[in-house]
């Protein structure tokens, strides 16, 4: 174990997505900042200094995390509930990943943040390193961070730093990715409250009406909602009108904005959607607008009329 700046230790050469998001969590998780301001990070498989690692991850051949040993390259390596064996990044998150969401942002909703991101973006890391993927993107985060290692051109003179300078800008992408997907579930989870609440608060269960623009299908599908409609301010001073899919991932509504408003604007809709301050419909009939926030409403409530849903 060094005794000054911290070591850490993960394998020479190109690199994957999993240990450069490893590095990313333990930066974060340990209040760790730059190498060589706050500790120390060798890229090296050389089997001494990989024994003095303070934190050694995707090299080693150990697994072993009271040690802080997280390779996942050896016989009887970990595994996922259901087989999916870990790579080092899934490794050092069950270890690390709800700290690193903490000094990301997380708060209150840490644990609950930090086990939607192994779900949807840590297990995919486990399974594209691995090859058990049954798929692959040309963006997805694999993609990206393999194309930030050097060509096979690249001249061999100094191509241990340029491999090392390689490995940091993979970093700085992920650890972009990683703040603002914390970022972005910390607001979603907050606006899931909000937009219970508001449900209850609204005159006609079928038309949400929120003080702000906020993530809110998710939370009507998680809890079931009756919504049809949501209306919201926007910062143009516009309240939109917005139709809800029938299942996550539509593009389609559970009831289109009426057929005779697509594609109207101004004094058109006003006529013929009988509200005086109507703006605008959209032609494929998933959104509209008007300028107060009665005007929304009396369009949501005229499209459930036209729709032929009885009054609330």
């Amino acid at each position: 174990m060094s005794q000054t700046l911290p070591l850490l230790v993960t394998h020479s050469g190109s690199f994957h997505c999993d240990e450069a998001f490893a590095y990313v969590v333990l930066r974060q998780a340990l209040g760790l900042k730059a190498p060589g301001q706050d500790h120390r990070l060798v890229r090296t498989r050389d089997a001494d200094t990989i024994k003095q690692g303070d934190y050694v991850w995707d090299v080693g051949l150990t697994f072993d995390p009271g040690a802080n040993r997280f390779d996942h390259h050896q016989r009887g390596a970990p595994v996922r509930d259901d087989g999916t064996p870990f790579s080092s990044a899934g490794l050092v998150w069950q270890q690390f990943g709800e700290a690193a969401v903490r000094a990301l942002g997380g708060g209150e909703m840490s644990a609950t943040i930090a086990a939607d991101l192994d779900r949807a973006v840590i297990r995919r890391i486990d399974e594209i390193d691995n090859g058990v993927a049954g798929s692959r993107e040309p963006l997805d985060l694999a993609a990206l961070v393999g194309d930030c290692n050097l060509t096979w051109d690249t001249p061999a003179e100094g191509r241990q730093q340029a491999e090392d300078a390689a490995f940091l800008e993979a970093v700085a992408l992920l650890e972009g990715v990683l703040r603002r997907r914390v970022d972005v579930l910390r607001s979603r989870h907050a606006a899931d409250a909000m937009v219970v609440a508001a449900h209850q608060a609204s005159a006609d269960p079928r038309v949400l009406e929120l003080e702000r623009g906020m993530p809110w299908k998710n939370a009507v599908f998680a809890h079931e909602l009756p919504v049809i409609y949501a209306v919201y301010p926007v910062p143009n001073g516009n309240w939109m009108v917005d139709a809800m899919p029938p299942e996550p991932h539509s593009f389609a509504q559970r009831l289109p904005l009426p057929e005779a408003w697509a594609g109207l604007q101004e004094g058109a809709l006003a006529e013929a959607s009988k509200v005086p301050d109507a703006v605008f419909v959209h032609v494929r009939r998933f959104v509209g607008a008007a300028r107060s926030r009665a005007g929304a409403v009396a369009m949501a409530r005229e499209a459930l009329r036209i729709g032929g849903l009885p009054p609330a």
